[in-house]
């Protein structure tokens, strides 16, 4: 089967809601390959381990390829995608060149050959993602394994506001509290919490993909009864029923953590929402957030009467661990 190959030069800000574009315009795969500046420190303070050399794209770059079905009408999907590339200046996320090009491949070239480049990666003390198709053995009994088969969901791990959440959440969980996951994509997060300790999770996310893919992975983990995977735009499922809504969703409002790893532009537009949904102490981590986007948070959070009492960095991402007073 033949596909045409969307490939787009841009920017590690503009990764994410450029990756959304093309799996919303029907994208059958994205792959996402960041700068692997030849000059850049790999961190090892977990134990990690790199298989493949650094590239040469330069620093703060990224090239994306979508994958689109043959019958596909590459020049208007191109058109509308570089339309909404466009638009990304509105909020302040500059997109770089964002260059694109068109090429048809064969099916055989593309499909697995991400996988290649999943590598078993330890994230944090305790945590180590695992691709499915990859074997590992654990290094001590308390290093814990997320199994993992993204399909077209986004988060591996391998991406710093992922790994970033993880490692936040294991300052957070210690044990039997009931989490929020806002848009759980590959539902790393949501699986992570849990094998840290967390009592149950509530995973959502607006994009039916990422639902399913995070059911599966939940499923490949063993945490059905523990993981609920939902359907929803942000926390709006929650407003639908009240304690109907609760009883359905397996969740007892308030909860003692929300996590949320999307773009700050998303963060700022229901922080009030995260605040209600919270018990009085309980902590919201809030990642996703680029360097130039960090004030602009870090106040809408303070507004809303969260008290910030960490702001954890990796590369040019932010993550806030903000408590309700």
């Amino acid at each position: 089967m033949l596909w045409h190959e969307l490939t787009i030069h841009t920017t590690e800000q503009a990764v994410e809601m450029i990756s959304n574009f093309l799996h919303e315009a029907g994208a059958g795969g994205v792959t996402i390959e960041e700068s692997g500046t030849l000059n850049k420190e790999r961190d090892t303070s977990y134990g990690q381990w790199y298989e493949l050399p650094l590239n040469d794209i330069p620093e703060g770059e990224a090239v994306i390829q979508g994958y689109f079905a043959e019958e596909t009408d590459m020049t208007a999907l191109s058109e509308e995608v570089a339309g909404r590339i466009a638009q990304l200046k509105e909020f302040g996320i500059d997109a770089g060149v964002a260059e694109m090009s068109v090429r048809t491949v064969d099916e055989e070239d593309w499909a697995d050959a991400w996988k290649k480049y999943f590598k078993p990666l330890r994230v944090s003390k305790r945590l180590t993602i695992k691709p499915t198709w990859e074997d590992y053995t654990p290094e001590s009994e308390q290093e814990q394994i997320i199994e993992l088969d993204p399909g077209m969901a986004f988060g591996t791990g391998t991406h710093p506001t992922t790994s970033l959440c993880l490692r936040t959440l294991e300052t957070v969980i210690h044990g039997g509290e009931e989490v929020i996951d806002v848009g759980t994509g590959s539902g790393i997060l949501a699986i992570g919490a849990i094998k840290l300790g967390a009592k149950s999770v509530l995973a959502l996310d607006l994009d039916p993909v990422a639902v399913s893919s995070a059911r599966e992975n939940t499923k490949l983990n063993g945490l059905s009864e523990l993981i609920h995977v939902h359907e929803s735009d942000l926390l709006s499922v929650l407003k639908a029923d009240g304690q109907e809504a609760s009883n359905e969703l397996n969740v007892t409002l308030p909860v003692q953590v929300v996590v949320a790893n999307i773009l700050a532009e998303i963060i700022l537009l229901f922080i009030d929402d995260v605040y209600n949904a919270l018990r009085p102490g309980g902590v919201y981590i809030a990642s996703g957030i680029y360097k130039n986007k960090e004030d602009a948070v870090r106040e809408a959070l303070e507004a809303a009467g969260f008290e910030i009492e960490g702001a954890h960095r990796d590369e040019d991402w932010i993550a806030f661990v903000a408590r309700k007073r």
